[in-house]
């Protein structure tokens, strides 16, 4: 009997151990989401000015840049056969 009651409570004990490791990655990854999400942010405005000035560069709008993409269809037409 006493075996048993051994068994059970290390079984409980590895269960709320993982049960703690399963919170901290839980709120670890949260943490890593907020993180990404603030990057983003941050770097999305200097994302569309180097599209902006790239794009001045090369003499077209850069596809990368949300409303940036241009008409393939017109470019296309303006060349020569």
């Amino acid at each position: 009997m006493s075996w048993i009651i051994a068994a059970i409570t290390l079984t409980l004990a590895g269960l709320a151990l993982l049960a703690f490791l399963a919170v901290r990655v839980l709120r670890a990854a949260a943490e890593l989401s907020r993180e990404v999400d603030r990057t983003q942010g941050r770097l999305e405005p200097v994302r569309t000015l180097f599209g902006e000035r790239t794009a001045a560069v090369w003499g077209r709008r850069d596809e990368s840049v949300p409303g940036g993409a241009y008409d393939r269809d017109q470019e296309t037409a303006r060349r020569p056969a």
